[in-house]
């Protein structure tokens, strides 16, 4: 009888023990993994940030740029991460240097994207449709560079996976660039201004994915007399993403001399800057299908401080 009882207490204690381990286990499942939770692309990638300076000659055109990209370290001319990365063209806006954009263009980087900003065309009296030719330079001459035995960034470019953006000035010559060069993807533009030739036109005849990205408070490239018109041209697939109380400055990383004022913050526009584009620019790209939410999805239509037209 006790020999009996002994085993039963025994049994009841291994039994005990065996629901105490598997329910952490259980709960663990329910909690999902890093794997399984959607990406936040307003906030850095997983690459340390690198940049060279280079001289682009190609297709005619010869110009200074910088380029931002995906390193095994951060820092000047370190080597590129491994992989096959996505590549960017990145026109600035009128009168404005390239490092009025270096918090957006590094976040480009630490998500993957290989970035070229043209210094060119910086004057009073810039060329529109020359600084789309320099936008078009930039991708050829990554895609040279990816082919090219010994230079830096040999085989580390996706050459299907090529897209062009800018700012105000640099928006409209990325959507004439588009217009002209069948490599280009996908587009994503903030502030885009209208150009000569015309941006509104150029819109209309292009068929890849475009974005059109802009301020509420924008009294310089204000979205009713350019992004609207330019969305409006353009056939599907195409969004407008308005930034309540975004201001056409608030696009870059300091103000200067005639520039405006929203009603919120230069951080708050560039997170959502941040978020916005890189999302469209990886999904569109196919390099990240997973953000299909965040870019046609409930996630976009109900962003906070957003306002989303699309046409899928």
């Amino acid at each position: 009888m006790l020999r009996n009882t002994l085993r039963s207490i025994a049994a009841m204690l291994l039994l005990a023990a065996a629901a105490f381990t598997l329910a952490p286990a259980a709960h663990a499942t329910q909690r999902p993994t890093a794997s399984a939770q959607a990406a936040d692309p307003s906030s850095p990638g997983a690459y340390a940030v690198a940049y060279t300076d280079v001289t682009v000659s190609a297709s005619g055109r010869s110009y200074n740029a910088r380029v931002w990209y995906p390193g095994t370290t951060g820092g000047a001319n370190a080597p590129v991460a491994a992989g096959s990365h996505p590549g960017l063209a990145f026109g600035h806006g009128f009168f404005q240097g390239i490092t009025q954009y270096e918090s957006l263009l590094k976040h480009y980087a630490s998500w993957g994207i290989i970035t070229v900003a043209p210094k060119s065309q910086g004057g009073l009296f810039p060329s529109h449709s020359a600084f789309a030719d320099d936008l078009n330079a930039a991708l050829t001459w990554l895609t040279t560079q990816n082919s090219t035995t010994g230079a830096r960034f040999e085989g580390a470019v996706n050459t299907g996976q090529l897209a062009v953006s800018g700012h105000s000035m640099g928006g409209g010559a990325a959507l004439l660039a588009a217009s002209r060069n069948r490599a280009v993807k996908s587009v994503s533009t903030l502030a885009a201004a209208e150009t000569n030739p015309s941006a509104i036109t150029a819109s209309g005849a292009l068929k890849v994915p475009v974005q059109y990205v802009g301020g509420s408070s924008d009294t310089i490239a204000g979205v009713a007399a350019n992004q609207q018109k330019m969305y409006d041209a353009k056939p599907s697939a195409t969004q407008l993403r308005v930034i309540t109380g975004g201001f056409h400055c608030g696009f870059e990383d300091s103000s200067g001399i005639g520039c405006d004022s929203g009603t919120i913050t230069r951080a708050t526009q560039l997170k959502l800057t941040y978020g916005i584009t890189t999302a469209w620019l990886l999904y569109t790209l196919g390099v990240d299908s997973s953000l299909y939410d965040q870019v046609w999805g409930s996630a976009a239509q109900n962003l906070s401080g957003v306002v989303y037209s699309a046409k899928p």
